[in-house]
């Protein structure tokens, strides 16, 4: 397996990593909680910038069936299933990122309504290495905004999960990252 060196031009995005996607959340990816352990060791990598982006709805969010949205409530400010999965090693992060947090704003991804592409400019960053949930999702609007914002990305295939609504949902958004000019590799071959 090829080695992808990481550099303080490197930034990790850990996205959306919360209770209520990982199994018994209210919006569970099957498998959710598989990542946690890849995840944990990218944290872990000297050398790099690592962001951990959340969902951050308040109660009455646009998203939620009971406003007209497609999803039961979830990430819902201030409980539980908000929290990042327990056995996330969360303290690694450099920097939260909260979005979706405004009532009348779907978003589901790290650079929307947020100072996220600002931040990682600032700090010099030209590559993203992506990962989380739910990789037909958020993690795909993170990644195709990350390339729209001009950064390198690269979408670590074994730390990310699908909801697969309709079966094959990730699959197809893995092939749409890679049409938009992301990389997909594995995280073992991240190197620090």
């Amino acid at each position: 397996m090829p080695r992808i060196p990481v550099s303080p031009s490197d930034a990790l995005i850990v996205v959306d990593l919360q209770v209520d996607f990982c199994p018994g959340g209210a919006l569970a990816v099957p498998e959710g909680d598989r990542v946690v352990e890849p995840v944990n060791r990218l944290l872990a990598a000297p050398g790099w910038f690592r962001v951990a982006t959340r969902d951050w709805h308040p109660p009455d969010h646009v998203s939620f069936r009971a406003r007209g949205g497609i999803w039961p409530p979830h990430c819902v400010q201030g409980t539980p299933g908000a929290e990042f999965h327990p056995g996330m090693d969360a303290a690694k992060a450099d920097l939260v990122v909260s979005k979706g947090d405004r009532s009348g704003e779907e978003a589901y991804s790290g650079f929307q309504g947020t100072a996220l592409r600002d931040e990682l400019r600032r700090r010099g960053v030209r590559r993203l290495f992506v990962c989380g949930l739910a990789t037909d999702y958020c993690v795909l609007n993170t990644a195709l905004d990350g390339r729209k914002a001009g950064f390198e990305v690269i979408v670590l295939e074994d730390a990310v999960r699908a909801v697969d609504v309709q079966p094959g949902d990730g699959a197809r958004a893995l092939d749409e990252m890679r049409e938009a000019g992301c990389a997909v590799a594995r995280s073992a071959g991240v190197a620090a």
